[in-house]
């Protein structure tokens, strides 16, 4: 199998792993300690980006691989990479505000949405020529 899934999903990750480094330091700078999760709306605003890229990230990995195995691999990757390009997009709109979330969001939904019917093709066309 290529390599390129693999990638994808570690970069996928680091850009997680960034985005909840991110919550501590809005903890630290808007003084909000845990367990809170309320209190200054750009706090807020940087706590949302994490949990709903964790959200999203529940839903996009099984699918880059599952489009990966069974239509292509770069295709798949080539998608995936899209999708996180969507996910800092995201992040970088809604940072300043959250009604500048919506071209990230809508780039990650897009690109989710086509590993989901590519997957979907790709299973049909594998139970089709399935030999029991």
């Amino acid at each position: 199998m290529s390599p390129f899934p693999s990638l994808i999903t570690v970069l996928a990750l680091l850009v997680y792993l960034i985005l909840t480094i991110n919550v501590g330091r809005a903890r630290a700078k808007y003084k909000v300690l845990p367990p809170a999760t309320t209190g200054d709306p750009n706090f807020e605003r940087v706590l949302r980006v994490q949990q709903n890229t964790l959200e999203q990230l529940i839903f996009f990995l099984p699918l880059l691989w599952i489009f990966s195995f069974y239509i292509s691999p770069v295709w798949g990757s080539g998608i995936g990479a899209v999708w996180i390009i969507g996910r800092i997009i995201f992040a970088w709109g809604y940072y300043q505000a959250a009604e500048k979330r919506a071209i990230g969001f809508g780039i990650t939904s897009l690109s989710s949405m086509v590993l989901l019917l590519g997957s979907l093709v790709g299973i049909s066309l594998s139970l089709i020529n399935f030999q029991f």
